[in-house]
């Protein structure tokens, strides 16, 4: 094919076709009544600085599946925005000696510009920042709704302490028992913190995982283990020689008398009463201090190593009447049940391991029906069914039937009750630093806790700080911000001076997006019914359980506030795998990050974007490949070449440039529009299902690449230049069909890559802009192939393949299956009970 004298420059074509969309307003949308709208959102950055591949990844996503559903004809909200609080911002300014707001600020301008560079097709008009005065004024408004609903309140509660970066952590930001931030040991601390009461929503949480039909099966069913439903009995067990008793929750109350010791929690309430004056409270205070410091993903894995110390006290097993040592246990959490455990060795694992290690009697009291276990002979726990022995008037009981029946009696005689628990804990939400969303909580001497009243907010960051080199937040000890006046009585009072977790911004910035200019209320009714829910989520399968958890959470609080009607926030969630180079995740101690703005710089963001859509499904981690964006690259190059090549072709000549304008398909096309309608109509069905339906972009790319060699084994600037000079039917239908053929290749690869797409459109003759073209639709009858390969399976696995007619019935495929030879070794001779035919895939034959 003739090489042509234009090169595509990408350094000149994409900063053109970004000018052109910004001048022209082209992804601006407002709420237009009676079309149809489609809310395409991924997940804001924290505005560290610069985006990375991730980012990029992430981003390409969503633009192809935006820009895929303009030019279906949805009215499309794409909108960008920033997660702008946070303690990087707060280290800078100790580090950099620069405010956070000016730190925070400059990093968003720069990622702006990247994002842009990137062609993105971003509604800038919407763009969000949490760290803006009215995104803080709409977020303490809302914490103040939900403390006049009885949703927040404050207590003391044991928390995960950074000694270096001073602050509570949650759960999942240690890591190995250290800070996931700079790597400092945790320390456990009472702190006295604000919590939301998300629990009040456990069960409503659990019943809304059922609809969420578009999210990915595994997300889900985070979500639910997150929530940890679960039915059982909560048992006093009475302290031995003292008052109280050890709440357990259990949901094996059929094990209760081969109860033999009671495993607690370190950071059981208990542990100091229980240990104090026992010749062990020395080695109890350490052993405490260890195990709390520790990761509790850790702790509760099923390969730690159990470890434990006895307290010195004694409990009763309320069904036994025996007295049974009480344990501090290592794999026992606070954050499930009452963090006290019943420990049944004979029948769970952990507890064995435990009773095996301290040398702890053994007492089976469940029998497996077909053998009969021996206390010293046992090298593991039974935890299969059985029957009940040991169990008092129980015994003989199949241990099943025996559940009911034991809560029954307990519940009878005043030893337990039925209840239901959750594994989710109400959410805390206090922060010791200073760049967050401050609380609107007063502390008054007379009238005591008090809400800061709405025509005072936003409680808003004094700006004129010094941060001190212990990293401690300086909001405690600025009078200006701390002292103030009750508003309830006018007496002197004390400003709160934790701010919120960041989690609380990103918990609702989606309806923000709505409406970002409004003024009157968090966001504008009628806006968010117009956009809301959000059609389709992108984020990372990090954010599967709690950014995830809170925004359905605080979904379901505005719902009950009157303020939207709809619960559930995300319709659909494509969780994208991550980028990695060199098997292993992009990090700056591993020497192996790829700079976006250098790919930009030497490909174009067109190639950036193909190669990140094109190396691997979108919810598979992506390994970089510096070949494979070269190949990128080349094809786009090729794309290019093919289009100028057939348009240098038409405009050499008036009678093909007459004839390539045609509107109409002349009828009963053979030879060459046969053999391109055929490839044109194919190929636009497939990439439409990989990405609509399938989500599979790459293989859509591949598609496209397919499409392409096809044409370039036709060469068609050739044939267009070997057509004769008269006009005819054929000629008429060859001309439409390779003007099908080019138009329909650029509009299936504008949503991948925007920019060469623009520019080859506008090569072709074709009116700004690509996407105000509706993507292009395919006749079934034209896709189908003369001849169709199928796969014949035999009970579900591929025993051999088939060629038949595209025409062929139902049964013809199914009789040219069944005579299959090598189908017939497979089924030799046995009864077939249903033959299951997939059109125009696969014929399996159920033996």
């Amino acid at each position: 094919m003739e090489e042509q004298t234009r090169q595509y420059e990408p350094s000149f074509i994409e900063p053109k076709w970004q000018n052109i969309w910004d001048q022209k307003g082209k992804y601006s949308v407002k709420e237009v009544c009676g079309k149809k709208k489609y809310y395409l959102l991924e997940m804001f950055p924290y505005p560290s600085g610069r985006i990375h591949m991730g980012h990029v990844r992430n981003y390409s996503i969503g633009d192809l599946m935006a820009r895929f559903r303009m030019m279906q004809g949805y009215n499309v909200l794409h909108p960008m925005g920033w997660d702008a609080f946070g303690l990087p911002a707060e280290n800078a300014a100790i580090k950099h000696n620069v405010h956070p707001a000016k730190w925070t600020q400059d990093n968003i301008d720069y990622m702006r510009e990247q994002l842009k560079r990137m062609g993105y097709s971003y509604d800038w008009d919407r763009e969000v920042s949490t760290c803006s005065g009215i995104y803080a004024k709409w977020e303490q408004w809302l914490f103040l709704k939900m403390y006049e609903k009885g949703l927040v309140y404050k207590k003391e509660a044991p928390v995960n302490w950074c000694p270096s970066c001073n602050t509570v952590l949650a759960n999942e930001q240690v890591e190995n028992g250290c800070c996931w931030r700079c790597e400092t040991e945790v320390v456990a601390e009472q702190l006295s913190q604000w919590f939301l009461k998300i629990t009040a929503y456990a069960e409503d949480l659990l019943a809304g995982c059922d609809t969420l039909t578009g999210w990915p099966e595994r997300v889900v069913t985070m979500q639910k283990n997150w929530i940890g439903k679960s039915h059982g009995i909560e048992i006093d067990f009475p302290l031995a020689d003292r008052e109280g008793c050890l709440k357990v929750f259990t949901t094996r109350q059929d094990t209760i008398y081969g109860a033999i010791f009671m495993s607690i929690a370190p950071e059981h309430p208990l542990v100091e009463e229980l240990s104090r004056g026992s010749s062990q409270e020395t080695q109890i205070r350490a052993f405490v201090k260890r195990v709390t410091s520790q990761d509790k993903k850790f702790r509760s894995s099923e390969d730690v190593i159990k470890e434990g110390i006895f307290t010195g006290a004694y409990c009763i097993n309320p069904m036994t009447k025996n007295s049974i040592p009480i344990f501090i246990a290592n794999f026992v959490l606070m954050e499930y049940g009452t963090g006290a455990v019943m420990a049944v060795p004979t029948h769970d694992q952990r507890d064995f391991e435990f009773a095996k290690k301290y040398g702890i009697p053994l007492r089976i009291v469940i029998q497996p029906p077909d053998n009969c276990l021996k206390e010293e002979e046992m090298t593991q726990a039974y935890t299969e069914e059985g029957v009940m022995v040991n169990s008092g008037s129980f015994n003989g009981l199949k241990n099943t039937d025996a559940m009911n029946q034991i809560a029954d009696y307990m519940e009878e005689h005043g030893i337990g009750r039925k209840t239901v628990n959750y594994r989710l804990r109400d959410w805390g939400i206090s922060r010791q630093r200073y760049w967050g969303n401050p609380i609107p909580i007063i502390y008054c001497p007379e009238c005591g806790v008090v809400p800061v009243d709405y025509k005072d907010l936003p409680v808003r960051l004094p700006m004129e700080v010094d941060f001190p080199p212990d990293g401690k937040s300086p909001l405690p000890n600025l009078p200006d911000f701390v002292n103030c006046s009750c508003p309830r009585c006018g007496s002197s009072a004390k400003r709160e001076t934790d701010t919120m977790d960041t989690f609380v911004e990103s918990s609702w910035y989606f309806e923000r997006y709505a409406s970002p200019s409004w003024d009157k209320s968090p966001f504008d009714r009628d806006a968010v019914e117009y956009w809301m829910p959000v059609d389709q989520y992108i984020g990372g399968i990090e954010h599967a359980v709690l950014h995830l958890l809170y925004a359905r959470f605080f979904t379901r609080v505005l719902k009950d506030l009157g303020m939207v009607s709809f619960a559930e926030p995300f319709k659909n969630l494509l969780t994208q795998g991550m980028v990695i180079k060199d098997g292993a995740k992009m990090s700056k101690s591993k020497g192996n990050i790829v700079d976006p703005d250098d790919m930009v710089k030497r490909y174009g963001a067109d190639t950036v974007r193909l190669f990140l859509l094109f190396a691997a499904p979108p919810d598979k981690d992506l390994d970089w490949s510096d070949k494979g964006v070269e190949g990128c690259s080349r094809f786009l190059n090729r794309c290019w070449r093919l289009v100028l090549g057939i348009m240098n072709a038409i405009k050499s000549r008036p009678d093909l440039k007459k004839g390539f304008s045609m509107a109409e398909m002349p009828a009963d096309a053979e030879g060459l529009s046969k053999r391109l309608r055929q490839l044109t109509h194919q190929t636009i069905r497939k990439v439409t299902i990989d990405i609509e339906d399938r989500l599979h972009f790459n293989t859509a790319i591949s598609r496209v690449m397919e499409m392409v060699n096809e044409l370039y084994t036709i060469d068609l600037p050739k044939v267009l230049a070997g057509m004769p000079a008269e006009d005819s039917m054929q000629k008429k239908a060859d001309l439409f069909a390779v003007r099908e053929a080019m138009r329909s290749l650029i509009l299936l690869l504008s949503p991948f890559v925007p920019h060469i797409a623009e520019e080859m459109w506008e090569e072709a003759g074709e009116e700004f802009s690509l996407f105000d073209h509706t993507w292009p639709g395919f006749d079934l009858d034209i896709a189908q192939d003369e001849d169709i390969l199928l796969m014949i399976q035999v009970n579900g696995k591929i025993r051999s393949r088939m060629t038949v007619k595209a025409d062929s019935t139902d049964d013809e495929i199914k009789n040219a299956a069944m005579i299959d030879i090598r189908v017939r070794e497979w089924i030799n001779e046995r009864p077939v009970k249903k033959v299951i035919l997939v059109k125009n895939r696969l014929v399996n034959i159920v033996v």
